[in-house]
């Protein structure tokens, strides 16, 4: 199986590799023979999709998508028109009209989602700074002999009350786990998550840093500053399944219950009140091994430790009072995550071939 979908994957985009550039797709990517920016989406169910935001002084109906045959949605915004107007750190929304009915959406490809602290709704936002810096990160994980990992999340790792941010993990907390012996460390809740109190295991935005903790140039920082100390960084990668929010979320995106996830009963988790993913759907695979090439090549991430896998490999999610060798085995076994395990485990290794997972 695993073979099959692999050589489909390589027949149809050439690479594995090509395959998982999405994010170079989807959401916004810059055109310089054209000069402007293309916007995608996938929203196959959709009737109508439209972005909005600061840049169309938040007119919903002024910015319409075009869709293709394959349910995927397109809009170019040129520089003469758009140029002053789409800036860095725009915020911006989609709106989806299906069967379902109107609904405002954070784009699924986002690189930036913020939070109103005044009416508590979230945003998208236009990311376009400076290129970061990474002159003079060389740091090889092979030079590390024996890995000793210290498990981490930001926002709780000062002494101060109050949320950590990647700055002052940099700064401070990182000289610590040096001086402690550790050499890797393992950083929870880097992906956009609204719930605080779920540690960041409900992820909404697959493609945005945390807020929280500060920008995605600061979460470079910390990675670079980590390297310098011959610390690798490994992300606590939720893969596994996504928070159920409609708002925020990829849940209801195109107005259907299974674009993303399983229909039905089976696309809910019954024990983390949360989404299952349909790993069998191309687009689905597309938007997870993108996300893995993504914060491997942007964000120079040492490898990935798989939340939630026994969830992922069985039908049961691994709850059974009783296991045995047909348990693990044979009965009940997920196909399609554990081809999903396979096909990251191989482009993790082809983009970086001495990547931990």
């Amino acid at each position: 199986r695993y073979q099959n979908t692999l050589g489909e994957l390589e027949a149809g985009w050439n690479s594995l590799g090509e395959f998982a550039n999405g994010y170079k797709y989807y959401g916004f990517n810059y055109d310089p023979e054209r000069k402007g920016w293309y916007f995608r989406e996938w929203a196959p169910k959709a009737q109508d999709v439209y972005l909005f935001g600061d840049f169309n002084d938040w007119q919903r109906y002024s910015n319409r998508l075009t869709p293709d045959k394959y349910g995927r949605w397109e809009l170019f915004l040129p520089d003469d028109l758009y140029r002053d107007r789409l800036t860095h750190k725009s915020r911006v929304k989609i709106l989806v009209h299906s069967e379902a009915g109107w609904f405002e959406k954070i784009p699924a490809y986002i690189r930036r989602v913020i939070q109103d602290t005044k009416s508590v709704n979230f945003s998208g936002q236009f990311w376009n700074p400076p290129p970061f810096d990474w002159e003079g990160d060389r740091f090889d994980i092979r030079q590390i002999r024996e890995l000793l990992i210290y498990e981490c999340h930001v926002g709780m790792a000062q002494e101060r009350e109050g949320v950590g941010t990647f700055t002052e993990f940099a700064d401070y907390i990182i000289p610590y786990i040096k001086n402690s012996g550790y050499n890797a460390i393992q950083l929870m809740a880097v992906a956009e998550h609204p719930y605080y109190g779920s540690f960041g295991y409900h992820v909404t935005s697959f493609f945005a840093v945390s807020s929280r903790f500060g920008t995605p140039e600061e979460l470079k920082y910390l990675v670079k500053k980590a390297h310098e100390q011959g610390i690798a960084v490994l992300m606590d990668l939720v893969h596994s399944h996504a928070a159920k929010n409609t708002n925020e979320g990829l849940n209801m995106f195109d107005g259907s219950d299974d674009q993303y996830f399983h229909p039905g009963g089976r696309g809910n988790h019954p024990h983390w009140d949360s989404k299952c993913f349909n790993y069998g759907k191309r687009e689905v695979l597309r938007f997870l091994l993108s996300n893995l090439k993504f914060w491997l090549k942007e964000f120079h991430f040492d490898g990935f430790r798989f939340d939630g896998v026994t969830s992922m490999m069985y039908f049961d999610h691994g709850y059974r009072d009783h296991w045995d060798l047909d348990g693990y085995f044979k009965n009940g076994v997920e196909w399609d995550a554990l081809i999903y395990l396979q096909l990251a485990n191989t482009l993790i290794h082809k983009l970086k071939p001495h990547a931990l997972t």
